[in-house]
């Protein structure tokens, strides 16, 4: 049974930075492509970015040259890091193993809150 925690969400200004980390146990971390995904107050969830087997990363637009997606396999865990938050990048965020453009292979964690307000 594949068990996800994620970790690192706090309030940050406008600006800031935060790395969120997301460990998974109960199955072969290191075959999978995983990924970030948020959910913002009131919308539906959405892809920021995935990271391949080989470390090939994706990113959405919003995502794209602000957030870096990383992964050590040895600790199970996949990183992301945040750069020149903005108060749109106010969600929770959850991670999960991309199973195609609308699905996951995995039952979600509870997710990590990110909110961006001065």
């Amino acid at each position: 049974q594949v068990h996800i925690v994620e970790s690192g969400g706090d309030l940050v200004q406008p600006g800031g930075s935060l790395r969120l980390s997301c460990t998974v146990t109960g199955t072969i971390f290191g075959i999978y492509a995983v990924g970030w995904y948020r959910q913002p107050p009131g919308k539906q969830r959405e892809w920021v970015a995935h990271i391949t087997a080989g470390s090939v990363a994706n990113y959405s637009e919003s995502a794209k040259g602000r957030f870096t997606i990383s992964r050590s396999n040895a600790e199970n865990t996949v990183f992301l890091q945040m750069t020149s938050l903005k108060s749109e990048d106010t969600a929770v965020y959850y991670c999960n193993a991309p199973k195609d453009r609308t699905s996951t292979l995995w039952s979600w964690g509870q997710g990590t809150p990110v909110m961006v307000s001065s």
